[in-house]
C-alpha cells in the first residue's frame, strides 16, 4: 500500500518510513500539511498518517482539507501528537481522523494501526465495487451489455435537453432483426441469443464515440445520434444496414446464418420544445420502422411528417 508521512521532524520521518518500508508498504514523504496535499493530488494514495503541529498547514487543517474534497476514492487518516489530552483526541477524531498515534508510539502499535486502516480501505473499495457492479446490472441489458430501455430513455431526455438549449437537432434510428421469430424457431433460442449480441457487437463498434445505443426490447435496438440532421441520420443508418447485411453470423457448424435490419429513423424540430417528451420522437422512429418493414424489410426508412416516410437501402 501506498502510504504518505506528512511531519516536519526528519527524524519522526526516517523512523516511520523504517518501519513501513519493512512492513511492504511504499512510503511517500511531505515536511508540512501543504506539501502533502500537492502529493495526495498527484499520487494515488490512500493512506496518511500526518502529524498534528506542522507549518503551513497543520495535520486537522490538512484532514480537514481531504474531507472537504471531491476525491473518487477515501483517504484513511491516521494524526500523529504528542497531545494526549482527551479532549485533543477527540477534537483530532471529530476533524475528520480516522485514528490516532500518540508521540512517542511503539512499533507493533503503529503496525497495528496501518493494519486497520488497510482493512477498513479494502471493505470501502469491496463496496464501492459492488455498488458500481449493481449500478451497472440497474442500467444494462444482461445479455447484450447495452444501455437498457429505462437507461437509453434517460440519455434520451438529456439529449433533447441539450439539443434544445443548442439548437443542434437529435435523431433517433430504431432498429429491428429481420424475421427474427424464424431464426429462434428453426436454430434455437441459444443462437437466436448469438445473432441479438452480434448485432449488438456490430452496432457499438461502428457507432461514433458520442451517441449512444441501446436495447429496446426483443430484437430491437435504439441508436441515440447526437447533433445529427435527419439526412445524415438515414446515412448513418443505411452504413450499418448494409455492415450488418454484409456480416452473417457465424455458427458452431461453421455455417453463416445472414442477418438484415429494418431500421426507422425520426429527428426533433427545432427549437425541440415540443420534443420535450421523448414518446413523440420514439413514436415517429417507430412507425418509420413500420413503413421499412411493411415496404420488404432491410431497408431504412425516415419519418417525414403526415405519416409519410422516405426509404432507403434494399
Amino acid at each position: 500500500m501506498r502510504i504518505v508521512i506528512a511531519d516536519d521532524e526528519a527524524t519522526t520521518r526516517r523512523l516511520l518510513r523504517a518501519l513501513l518500508s519493512a512492513a511492504g508498504h511504499e512510503v511517500l514523504e511531505a515536511t508540512d500539511g501543504e506539501a502533502a496535499w500537492a502529493l495526495l493530488q498527484r499520487e494515488g494514495v490512500s493512506l496518511l498518517i500526518t502529524d498534528w503541529l506542522m507549518p503551513r498547514l497543520d495535520g486537522p487543517g490538512l484532514i480537514q482539507r481531504i474531507r472537504a474534497a471531491e476525491r473518487p476514492g477515501y483517504i484513511y487518516t491516521i494524526l500523529l501528537t504528542s497531545r494526549d489530552s482527551k479532549r485533543d483526541l477527540v477534537a483530532g477524531l471529530d476533524g475528520g481522523a480516522d485514528d490516532y498515534l500518540t508521540k512517542p508510539f511503539h512499533p507493533d502499535e503503529l503496525r497495528a494501526r496501518v493494519a486497520i486502516g488497510a482493512r477498513i480501505l479494502a471493505l470501502e473499495a469491496s463496496l464501492r465495487e459492488a455498488r458500481d457492479a449493481f449500478a451497472f446490472q440497474a442500467s444494462h441489458d444482461p445479455l447484450t451489455g447495452l444501455l437498457n430501455r429505462l437507461a437509453i430513455t434517460s440519455h434520451v431526455r438529456a439529449e433533447i435537453a441539450r439539443a434544445n438549449r443548442s439548437s443542434y437537432p437529435l435523431s433517433l434510428a430504431l432498429l429491428d432483426i429481420d424475421y427474427f421469430k424464424a431464426i429462434n424457431d428453426q436454430h434455437g433460442h441459444l443462437v437466436g441469443d448469438q445473432a441479438l449480441c452480434h448485432v449488438a457487437a456490430t452496432l457499438s463498434a461502428a457507432v461514433r464515440p458520442y451517441d449512444w445505443v441501446g436495447r429496446w426490447g426483443g430484437e430491437e435496438f435504439l441508436l441515440v445520434l447526437a447533433s445529427t440532421t435527419l439526412d445524415d441520420a438515414v446515412a448513418i443508418a443505411e452504413r450499418l444496414r448494409a455492415q450488418l447485411a454484409a456480416s452473417p453470423l457465424l455458427l458452431p457448424s461453421g455455417k453463416t446464418l445472414p442477418l438484415t435490419v429494418s431500421i426507422g429513423v425520426a429527428c426533433t424540430a427545432l427549437p425541440a420544445a415540443h420534443d420535450a417528451d421523448p414518446e413523440s420522437l420514439f413514436q415517429r422512429a417507430d412507425a418509420a420502422l413500420y413503413a421499412a418493414k411493411a415496404a420488404g424489410r432491410n431497408r431504412v426508412h425516415s419519418y417525414a411528417g403526415a405519416g409519410e416516410g422516405r426509404g432507403a437501402g434494399s
